[in-house]
């Protein structure tokens, strides 16, 4: 079986954010990136599946050569191959029709990516690339089994799961609990070093979707502390400052 992983290069959650470029980029100088988590159970679940009945797995990214760190940890994780589209991932489109293009000349049996990336969360990538590719696509996934040429999944739904069976190929969104991160070991990292990755130009330079200015949340209030007898006045305040009421 064929399995190809497509990860994202994102800013570690802890780390603090800015922008250049008059609010229209982010601000990386600083910055510390790792592979999107809901990319990291969809790769851990690629290499059980490998590990099972055998295969291969092969790690894609769209992204500029500042990515070929993040992509080598996924290498070292256990991940036999890696491709890099060497374009800035401008919007979903872009990246969904890199990814389908790629899949179009390799033929994958099964295309996993998580559920949505951390910095733009736009859940949009895995729905594209099924449409594109003419297979299905089927998200937030939190349980994945193959059994010859069908996927036994379970997916999470308003109000519960749904349990679904599908034919492959097929295109996956990941998220907890389908695997448990995986951390490279010593030997993993060594040989990701000579593992081959493979640069190719993307496909198209069409952008749909141009940023016209990020903005920063609103920096938190400061935290009133209620008397627990005077309940009236924190009502008041649900109503009159924090309109929550």
């Amino acid at each position: 079986m064929k399995i190809l992983v497509c990860i994202t290069h994102v800013p570690d959650t802890t780390t603090k954010i800015s922008f250049t470029d008059n609010n229209t980029k982010l601000n990386k100088a600083g910055v510390q990136f790792i592979t999107g988590p809901y990319d990291d159970y969809a790769l851990s679940r690629a290499i059980e599946l490998k590990e099972a009945s055998g295969g291969t797995v092969t790690v894609l990214n769209v992204g500029l050569a500042e990515t070929e760190p993040t992509i080598r940890k996924a290498l070292a994780v256990g991940a036999d191959d890696a491709i890099r589209v060497n374009a800035e991932p401008t919007d979903a489109f872009f990246v969904a029709t890199q990814i389908a293009s790629i899949a179009k000349q390799n033929t994958y049996d099964l295309i996993l990516m998580g559920r949505e990336s951390i910095d733009f969360n736009s859940g949009q990538v895995h729905g594209l690339v099924g449409e594109m590719l003419g297979i299905p696509s089927v998200s937030p996934v939190m349980k994945l089994d193959i059994e010859g040429t069908t996927a036994k999944l379970s997916r999470e739904i308003e109000g519960g799961k749904e349990q679904l069976e599908v034919s492959l190929p097929l295109v996956a969104g990941c998220q907890e609990p389908i695997a448990e991160w995986k951390i490279p070991n010593m030997r993993g990292i060594m040989t990701a070093r000579t593992k081959p990755l493979k640069v190719v130009e993307p496909t198209g330079k069409e952008e749909l979707t141009t940023v016209t200015k990020y903005e920063l949340p609103a920096p938190k209030g400061a935290c009133k502390m209620i008397p627990a007898e005077e309940a009236e006045k924190l009502i008041t305040l649900l109503r009159t400052e924090a309109k929550v009421l």
